[in-house]
């Protein structure tokens, strides 16, 4: 059955228009790449060097660049080969450290789409067959642009046989083709290949170049931001330009939650780091020796979820702060006016080497901390040996009240701690004679009255020799002049007694009678010194100043120091 043709249909109805596609978000570290030399941060010196090359067509085959994570070497090698492509607007142009930007070659290297402009991963591409490739493209002449450049990326990785392979096209390349390297591990890179390149080490990005180019980001984007933030995030980039800016990209994404822009706290909060106003009142707890604060002080960071070793770094970076201050340097810009007097405090009041020793002590508790099973148990320890060690007395000082020139430790407060126990009888400074010391029985005031007599009478007479022989071996027995008896119940020189006696009748125009005995006899002369030098070290050992650096320092030991010999050399 035929429809009837004059059945009104009415309007045909119209197709809705479709939804124009949002533009797919593009992260700040690849919306604000750079697009030209100008826009590079931090590496003024590698940009000169290269416009200067250009500019005198002294352009090398191959570069080499290397420098940390995110300093912009992949970004840097794009640029160069914008550089030495560019034909400028008018398509005449020649290589120039400022490309236009805005002809086919600059836009096309910009959108990696360039046909004559190779990138690839070494880490993803490190055989020989992958380089066999580059070798063989690299004959042929560039299809549009005026060099073929090949960029490759961490040629760390590849392997040795591939770079190998490829140091015969890289000494000498067909004049149409440039390599580009780039990697974060320069020392793993063949010798022979870095003597075929020509080297540029792109520098770390200042903190403060780094925190004002957040800050035209955040302009950019149109949003608010705290200085004191951005001088946090640029801090915490450690130098590198990405990793900053994937940081603000995250704390603008939390200032969307909490409105009021990007605030400092809230980027503290987000990166975990430990609030500056609570590190400076913890350190101010240490400083004062105050424990149970100090420890309380802690827990409470421990329970707002700061890491144990996260608080340890930021009391070294105070220390160092309080260093710096003290040196006279410049503040930080990240540094509040509180901090600064703080700061500034501390300086005056702690010298030198009590800082360099709150370092040491607070490095060793952070590598603790680090290899620890129980962190906040460890944290807690390293805090306590600071605060009973470091302020103990360097050696110079611990020498002068060791000899009495005042109290052993002082506290916090300045009251003494508990005086030293009296030192072992004999020669207080450690030189005890440690002979026997008979008298003469006779009423003949010629005859030396000791064993010390006659070893000073040899040593006046310039018999060092025997005196230095007697003073290692003789163990005297019985001292009765013209008599001397000695021990040879040990190893004794058989002709000790002949020599002596001659050496005394010379000197004294007297006879002696020097004969020995098998019996022990008392301790030669060396051996008593030794002894006493023994016991003046075990009396040091049980001053309450040096068990305490022993218990700081388990490792450490205490030797014999003579501060006089010291001095005098």
């Amino acid at each position: 059955m035929m429809a009837d043709s004059s059945l009104d249909l009415g309007e045909p109805p119209q197709a809705s228009p479709a939804p124009a596609k949002a533009e797919a978000y593009r992260v700040l570290a690849r919306k604000y790449r750079p697009q030209n030399f100008a826009e590079l941060i931090g590496q003024d010196a590698m940009v000169q060097t290269l416009g200067n090359a250009i500019k005198r067509d002294r352009l090398a085959h191959a570069f080499l660049l290397t420098g940390v994570r995110g300093v912009g070497k992949t970004s840097t090698a794009r640029l160069i080969a914008k550089a030495l492509n560019c034909i400028g607007p008018d398509g005449d142009g020649g290589p120039t450290i400022d490309p236009c930007g805005g002809c086919e070659p600059c836009r096309a290297i910009a959108e990696g789409r360039h046909i004559d402009v190779i990138e690839m991963d070494a880490a993803s591409h490190t055989g020989v067959d992958d380089v066999r490739e580059i070798i063989d493209a690299s004959r042929y002449s560039a299809v549009s642009a005026r060099y073929k450049i090949y960029i490759i990326d961490e040629v760390h990785m590849l392997s040795k046989n591939a770079f190998n392979a490829l140091l015969k096209t890289l000494e000498e390349p067909p004049p149409h083709v440039k390599f580009l390297f780039a990697t974060t591990e320069v020392n793993k890179v063949p010798v022979t290949v870095l003597s075929r390149c020509q080297r540029f080490d792109l520098r770390r990005i200042t903190s403060e170049k780094l925190a004002a180019h957040f800050a035209y980001v955040v302009g950019a984007e149109g949003v608010e931001a705290e200085p004191e933030a951005l001088a946090l995030i640029a801090r915490a980039a450690e130098g590198s330009a990405r990793d900053g800016l994937s940081i603000l990209d995250q704390a603008i994404a939390h200032a969307g939650l909490e409105g009021g822009g990007v605030r400092a706290d809230a980027v503290r909060e987000m990166l975990g780091l430990s609030d500056r106003g609570a590190i400076r009142d913890l350190l101010g707890l240490v400083l004062a020796g105050d424990g149970p604060g100090a420890l309380a002080a802690l827990r409470r960071q421990y329970d707002l979820g700061v890491d144990p070793q996260g608080v340890l770094r930021a009391l070294l970076e105070s220390v160092h702060a309080v260093t710096l201050a003290k040196l006279g340097t410049a503040a930080d810009a990240a540094q509040s006016a509180e901090e600064r007097e703080s700061l500034a405090s501390w300086a005056t009041a702690l010298s030198f080497a009590s800082l360099h020793r709150l370092w040491q002590l607070l490095l060793k508790g952070h590598d603790e901390v680090a290899r620890a099973a129980l962190p906040i148990e460890a944290c807690e320890m390293a805090l306590l040996r600071v605060i009973h060690a470091a302020n103990l007395p360097d050696p110079g000082e611990l020498a002068r009240r060791l000899a009495g020139e005042g109290p052993l430790v002082q506290s916090q407060a300045g009251a003494a701690t508990t005086p030293a126990p009296a030192p072992p009888a004999g020669n207080a400074a450690g030189t005890a004679t440690g002979t026997a010391t008979g008298v003469a029985t006779g009423d003949n005031g010629d005859w030396p009255a000791s064993f010390d007599a006659v070893l000073t009478l040899l040593d006046a007479a310039r018999e060092m020799g025997l005196a230095e022989k007697l003073r290692l071996a003789a163990r005297m027995v019985r001292f009765e002049p013209p008599d001397i008896v000695l021990s040879s119940a040990k190893p004794f020189p058989a002709d000790i007694p002949r020599e002596l006696a001659e050496v005394l009748r010379r000197l004294t125009g007297k006879t002696w009678r020097i004969t020995t005995e098998d019996t022990p006899g008392t301790p030669s002369v060396r051996e008593a010194q030794a002894a006493a030098r023994a016991a003046e070290l075990a009396w040091v050992r049980e001053t309450p100043v040096v068990k305490a650096a022993i218990e700081a320092f388990p490792e450490a030991e205490v030797v014999e120091w003579d501060l006089k010999q010291h001095i005098a050399t």
